[in-house]
């Protein structure tokens, strides 16, 4: 849970440092000037691609509650990770390493869309199962935040007939009628 949490904190601070470490790493390890007006541009980059996909996994509620990433989380950002502190040390890979961190920026970022979509769904589903209980007159489950995904409820057939809830009233509704006169003019 330690490093769960410290990834959710260090995911905001990344994307401010792991592109100040490719200029500064890049500087000190050798390559020229070009090379580093280049990889400015190309931090800018990646530090508002760190940005977007740290934003979108905030946008997580259960991630927001825990304050904690989820280990699929941390594994995929460690690796995209490590490849942008990996650029700066070998200048002759570099081409390569930089390839492979905008692919891997891709695939985390649509990796983290998926996970939000996918707890929104298991939110949804949730919800649904609530609301279908209190309709049938069950009492609500103990947690309703679960995170388990649901099934989806049985349908009843067209053919069969089910009577409409009371509510807790009776059968019978009360009716008021209120007449209204309309000028004909």
């Amino acid at each position: 849970m330690i490093i769960r949490r410290a990834f959710y904190h260090w995911q905001f601070i990344a994307a401010g440092a792991l592109p100040l470490w490719l200029l500064v790493g890049s500087a000190i390890f050798g390559s020229g000037a070009w090379a580093v007006l280049g990889i400015f541009f190309g931090a800018v980059l990646i530090g508002l691609g760190l940005l977007l996909v740290a934003l979108v996994i905030y946008a997580r509620k259960d991630v927001r509650e825990t304050r904690a990433l989820s280990y699929a989380d941390v594994g995929v950002l460690t690796l995209w990770h490590a490849l942008i502190i990996a650029i700066p040390f070998s200048t002759d890979a570099a081409g390569w390493l930089s390839v492979l961190v905008i692919i891997g920026g891709l695939g985390v970022f649509w990796f983290v869309v998926w996970e939000l979509f996918d707890a929104a769904r298991r939110r949804v589903l949730a919800m649904v199962d609530l609301v279908e209980q209190q309709a049938n007159g069950q009492s609500a489950p103990s947690s309703s935040s679960s995170t388990a995904p649901h099934p989806l409820p049985n349908r009843p057939r067209p053919h069969e007939t089910k009577t409409a809830p009371t509510f807790g009233r009776s059968a019978k509704p009360e009716v008021i009628v209120i007449e209204e006169k309309r000028d004909r003019t």
